[in-house]
């Protein structure tokens, strides 16, 4: 079982306290980095938040929600050491996992619904890095952050 961090707006609150419940049934630890309430809110603290407990070492991968998952993931990508991908399908939850390494999801809250979520979630954490010719090119992105 792994440590997940999560982060969200107003608009992704209610899809977390969902995926929360279900995974921490499942026996993963969970840090919840808030909001803690459909009011509205500005997301980049909490998701910056989600992403430096995986960088930090805290947790092994961060899960980030809004509307429509784009602000979230920038939001956590601006933490260093964080590859965010944003995923809104099972495809692209099992190609950031399998050729990018990322350690943070993040999902549309108002675009996909609770039973495509949970399985987004279930692929993205269960995926292996593919490592080969990929973490050549992650590794890269790794300079590229150094470097800028």
């Amino acid at each position: 079982m792994a440590t997940i961090a999560f982060g969200a707006d107003h608009a992704g609150y209610e899809l977390k306290q969902h995926l929360i419940a279900r995974l921490e049934a499942a026996g993963h630890t969970i840090i919840d980095h808030g909001t803690n309430s459909t009011d509205s809110v500005d997301y980049p603290a909490f998701c910056a938040a989600a992403a430096r407990s995986v960088r930090d070492g805290d947790a092994e991968f961060g899960i980030v929600l809004g509307g429509s998952g784009q602000g979230e993931q920038l939001a956590a990508n601006k933490v260093r050491g964080a590859r965010a991908a944003l995923c809104n399908c099972l495809y692209t939850a099992r190609m950031a996992r399998e050729h990018n390494d990322a350690n943070v999801l993040s999902i549309g809250a108002r675009l996909v619904g609770i039973g495509l979520a949970e399985e987004i979630v279930d692929v993205f954490l269960s995926t292996p890095f593919e490592g080969g010719r990929h973490a050549r090119r992650v590794a890269q992105l790794t300079e590229l952050e150094e470097q800028f």
